[in-house]
C-alpha cells in the first residue's frame, strides 16, 4: 500500500501533535528520555509553534494511507547551531520531526517520507539528505543505518542539544524510482504536485531567522528500532 504526500495545512497540527504525545508514550514505555522534559526534549508547546512556522513555509509534509494521515515529516536546510557546517547545510536539506502514527508501522510509510526528502533535495539540486538524531536513542541510529544512512560523527560539546548524532546519505543513493512518491491535492490545491522544481520550495540559509529548537527526530517503529 503505496502512501501519498501531500503538503501539510495547518488544519493539521492537532494531527501532528497526536503523533508527537502517541510517539513520546511509546518510547518512554521502551525507557528512552526521548521528547521528554527530563530528556530536555521540546515542551508541547514549543513543538507545536516550531512546526505552524514550517507548515506555514510549505516545508512541512503528510502521507496518507486510504486517505487517512499516516506520518509527518518537515524538510527544510536549517539545523541548530554547532550541528552541521555551513557547507554541510548547504549542499543538503535537513530532516525534522519525522514521526508514524503506530498504526501505520511496518508498511513502509518512513521510506516513503525519506524518499520525499531526497526527491527534494534532488530538485534543488543538493547531494545530501541529512538529519540529526537523539544522541542516546541506539535503536533509532539502528533505523537510520537500515533505511541507507551512516553516521557521520556525534557533535563536539559546543552542541548542547540532546540531538547530536548526525546521519547523511547522499541523494544519489536513492533510485530514481524510489524518489517517484504519489502526491494528492491539499484542499483548496488546484493543480497536483509535479516532480517539478517548482514543487519543493527555493531555500537559502540568508532568509531563515528561524532557527529550530529541537530537531525532536523518531523512528517509525519496528523491533530493531525500540530502546
Amino acid at each position: 500500500m503505496k502512501p501519498h504526500l501531500r503538503r501539510a495545512r495547518v488544519a493539521d497540527l492537532g494531527t501532528i501533535t497526536r503523533f508527537r504525545l502517541q510517539r513520546t508514550s511509546w518510547l518512554a514505555a521502551r525507557g528512552s528520555d526521548q521528547w521528554t522534559r527530563a530528556g530536555r526534549g521540546l515542551p508541547i508547546e514549543t513543538f507545536v509553534r516550531s512546526v505552524a512556522h514550517a507548515v506555514r513555509r510549505g516545508e512541512t509534509w503528510i502521507a496518507e494511507v486510504d486517505g487517512e494521515p499516516a506520518g509527518t515529516i518537515t524538510v527544510n536546510d536549517r539545523a541548530d547551531e554547532n550541528l552541521w557546517s555551513p557547507g554541510e547545510l548547504a549542499d543538503a536539506v535537513i530532516i525534522h520531526y519525522m514521526i508514524v502514527d503506530l498504526r501505520f508501522a511496518g508498511i513502509r510509510v518512513g521510506e516513503a517520507l525519506l524518499a520525499h526528502a531526497a526527491l527534494l533535495a534532488r530538485r534543488q539540486h543538493r547531494g545530501w539528505v541529512r538529519l540529526d538524531a537523539w544522541t542516546t536513542n541506539q535503536g533509532l541510529h539502528a533505523y537510520y543505518r537500515r533505511a541507507g544512512f551512516r553516521l557521520a560523527r556525534i557533535a563536539g560539546p559546543e552542541a548542547t542539544g540532546p540531538s547530536r548524532a548526525l546521519f547523511e546519505r547522499p541523494t544519489s543513493a536513492w533510485s530514481h524510482d524510489l524518489v517517484r512518491p504519489t502526491l494528492t491535492l491539499a484542499a483548496g490545491e488546484t493543480t497536483r504536485f509535479t516532480i517539478d522544481p517548482a514543487s519543493a520550495p527555493t531555500w537559502t540559509l540568508t532568509q531563515h531567522p528561524f532557527v529550530r529548537p529541537h530537531p525532536g527526530v523518531t523512528a517509525e517503529p519496528g523491533s530493531a528500532a525500540t530502546t
